[in-house]
Order: C-alpha cells, then sequence, then structure tokens
C-alpha cells in the first residue's frame, strides 16, 4: 500500500482483513464521552482483493511492534503520503478519522478480534 499527499508522519499496521475489520468495529464503538461517541480509530486501508488492512499509527511504533499475525511499516522519517496506490483504497479516509491510532489502543482491539474470531470458528 503506497501513500501520497498529504504527508503526515505515521507507520502503518498491517493485518489480515477479517482481523481489521473486526477491530475496526471494536475501535469505533470502545469510547463514549458527555458529547456522544468518540473516534478512536485513524485511517485505515484496504486492499482491493479484501485480503488485508492496514492502520496508520504514529511514527516510532514499528521499532516495538510485536503483534503476532500482523506486520509494522515505518515511515522512515519520509512521512506517509496519504493516497493509497493501485489495489488499496480508504475503509476510513484521513479527515473522518483521528490522524493515527493509537498503537496501545490498537493492540488491544486486534487482540479482542483475535479472541472474538477464535470463539466463532469454534463453535462451527
Amino acid at each position: 500500500m503506497k501513500n501520497v499527499e498529504p504527508r503526515s508522519e505515521c507507520d502503518l499496521v498491517t493485518v489480515p482483513a477479517r482481523q481489521g475489520l473486526e477491530a475496526v468495529d471494536i475501535l469505533r464503538r470502545g469510547a463514549v464521552d458527555a458529547a456522544g461517541p468518540v473516534m478512536t480509530v485513524g485511517p485505515v486501508l484496504h486492499d482491493d482483493t479484501c485480503d488485508t488492512l492496514g492502520f496508520l499509527v504514529p511514527p516510532g511504533t514499528a521499532d516495538a511492534w510485536d503483534m503476532p499475525g500482523s506486520t509494522c511499516t515505518q515511515s522512515d522519517g519520509r512521512g506517509a503520503v496519504l493516497v493509497p496506490a493501485d489495489g488499496a483504497d480508504w475503509l476510513l479516509p484521513p479527515g473522518e478519522a483521528d490522524l493515527a491510532t493509537d498503537p496501545a489502543v490498537l493492540r488491544a482491539a486486534l487482540g479482542e478480534a483475535a479472541r472474538m474470531i477464535e470463539a466463532a470458528d469454534n463453535c462451527r
């Protein structure tokens, strides 16, 4: 997944689509304040084959990312350019979401999503 304009410093966490979609739902339902729901997920990319989702996270996340079943790509200080490459598009575009997803919150949501998927698969 390639990025283009506007520039933003971020890394990209890539996960299988099923787990990523569950995590997006978990994150979007997660926080509420006095004014109503609070978006806790940043921009999210998907590939056209629906195999993976990519969550924008703050720069430096890749240095300590160790979530099994996912990868985190560094921006290397170049900044990400926020236009999807051919074969990708926005699930949650910039401007409709926070700038980046908090890595600790994403890690918790991905863990919960994995547990939900495992439980559902074991009920078949």
